[in-house]
């Protein structure tokens, strides 16, 4: 689109918005009619550990959300020298999973419980074995059933159960709506309705009735919306919420609101059968789309769905690049203290670059990159270590290439169920996320871990506030019963670019290698969480 044509399509809606509740960025997306971005938004924002437990303010929520947007309508208007007052449509998208209980009157029970929560163990036990299906730990119903266990006070009061991307939607659409993706990380899913599972529904309550509470579970979950449906327009209030200078205009229609996973497969292109995307920065993710159920519960794989409901599953881990991020800091910190002037992203892409010279095995090097515990190895807590023998080859391309293998050891368990046990095929593999950012390295890693191509699309780094503006444009664009995929492959993806890279058979051997000693040392980090308190 030339620059007439974007500010056409700006004054007069044509146009669709995406923001992102990311776990360390809130990020905001404006695409025009042929789907590229146009401007964009963010702001930074980190969880606390407060009582024990992971959380955002609900200030945080509101501040983040009114500068991303700020930051992106100033942008529309330095770039093109006209005011956003409307768009075709929004879009909200946000961290999977986690715990918002509202009472009747709509104020929050109890903090903000995040994804990152490994606090509901006991639930979790309990719920799978009464489902007959995986329950992780990060689940709604998990966190819903735990506060049950713990007796918490509030229970009794609980009016409303969401996420933080439907609590967005609901304060400003008024409605209570879910994309089938996102409620997939709520409760099971079954995807011959896309609805909420009604045996299991059915199942829970009975279970409810032992506890004399004055609801059902039905009754506090949101409604569950499938891609393309309309899910409510903007409120006046709501248009005040974004944007307190009142320059937006209400009655802008909101396509359901999504989760990360769901939105990281639209901006991957990997809602079809067979496919898979990765999604590697603050956690690691990788979703493949099924072609039949698996054949039994697997506590490592999270059945989820695809923003049309197909079936989905999902190993997902705490951290991946944390600890990576930690160590580039000492390392930047160093070269201050040298008085070298550096920029941290080239530090970045020099120590990345420097794991491709490393030995294939990584030098006999280990590492454990738990910022937090991780259900996957039943490990409670996070204790990143840093282990080595005298015989290990301490090179810093070895030291680089094991904390690289590191990020996607515990992946590597989760996806070995399904290559190893269910047969399951893949035809592509999709990165994405900051763990791909750096040319060829993030790929050449995740290439020899899952021993497939692993792809990058140039679009890539657009993320996940790209991903739900695609959905809300597929709301407002699609034609009569287009389904999601043909609209991506069509009208989206069509001519895309990007780079492919394969398996090199060496750093297939290496990795491997790794994994033996990665899996002997685990008990190194279950001790170090006993012991280091």
């Amino acid at each position: 689109m030339n620059r007439n044509a974007i500010v056409k399509a700006i004054e007069s809606g044509k146009t669709a918005l995406g923001i992102e509740f990311g776990s360390t960025r809130i990020k905001a997306v404006l695409i025009g009619e042929d789907h590229t971005p146009l401007a964009s938004g963010s702001y930074e924002w980190e969880n606390q550990l407060v009582n024990g437990l992971w959380t955002y303010s609900l200030d945080d929520i509101w501040t983040g959300l009114q500068e991303s947007y700020r930051t992106l309508r100033a942008e529309v208007a330095s770039t093109y020298g006209v005011p956003l007052q409307t768009v075709g449509a929004i879009g909200f998208s946000g961290m999977m999973h986690g715990y918002m209980a509202f009472d009747a009157d709509g104020n929050l029970l109890a903090p903000f419980r995040t994804w990152r929560n490994t606090n509901t163990g006991p639930a979790t036990v309990e719920l799978t074995e009464l489902f007959q299906f995986n329950i992780p730990h990060r689940w709604s119903i998990a966190h819903l059933h735990q506060a049950i266990l713990d007796q918490e006070p509030h229970v009794n009061q609980i009016s409303y159960l969401t996420t933080l991307a439907g609590y967005v939607h609901w304060k400003l659409t008024g409605e209570k709506v879910m994309g089938v993706g996102e409620a997939s990380g709520m409760f099971p899913i079954d995807s011959q309705t896309n609805d909420f599972d009604a045996a299991r529904l059915a199942r829970y309550n009975q279970r409810l009735a032992t506890e004399n509470l004055p609801w059902t579970l039905s009754e506090i979950l949101p409604t569950v919306l499938v891609a393309g449906d309309a899910a409510g327009v903007l409120t006046a209030a709501g248009a005040k919420l974004l944007d307190p200078t009142g320059q937006l205009q209400a009655g802008i229609p909101f396509c359901a609101p999504e989760g990360d996973a769901g939105t990281g497969m639209v901006a991957t292109n990997s809602v079809a059968e067979r496919t898979c995307n990765v999604s590697a920065g603050t956690s690691v993710f990788a979703m493949i789309v099924l072609e039949k159920a698996l054949s039994k519960v697997y506590p490592e794989i999270d059945m989820v769905t695809t923003p049309t409901g197909k079936p989905v599953a999902m190993v997902h881990t705490n951290t991946c690049t944390s600890d990576i991020n930690a160590w580039v800091d000492l390392f930047q910190e160093f070269t201050t203290a040298l008085g070298v002037e550096m920029d941290q992203s080239a530090l970045f892409e020099m120590l990345y670059k420097k794991a491709l010279a490393g030995d294939a095995d990584g030098g006999g090097l280990l590492a454990y990159n738990y910022f937090s515990g991780e259900p996957i190895t039943q490990i409670e807590g996070g204790r990143p270590l840093f282990v080595r023998t005298p015989e290990s080859r301490f090179t810093l391309s070895n030291f680089m290439r094991v904390h690289l293998f590191s990020a996607v050891g515990t992946l590597k368990l989760g996806l070995d169920l399904l290559f190893d046990q269910e047969q399951v095929q893949i035809d592509q593999v999709l990165g994405h996320g900051g763990f791909f950012k750096t040319e060829e390295v993030g790929q050449r890693v995740m290439a020899a871990a899952m021993n497939v191509p692993v792809s990058v699309m140039e679009t890539a780094g657009e993320g996940g506030a790209w991903g739900i503006a695609l959905l809300a444009a597929y709301m407002l664009n699609k034609d009569a019963s287009q389904s999601l995929e043909a609209y991506l492959s069509h009208k989206v993806f069509a001519g895309e670019a990007g780079s492919t890279i394969a398996p090199d058979p060496a750093d297939v051997a290496g990795f491997t290698a790794f994994m033996a000693r990665y899996k002997q040392g685990l008990d190194i980090e279950r001790t170090a969480v006993d012991v280091l308190k």
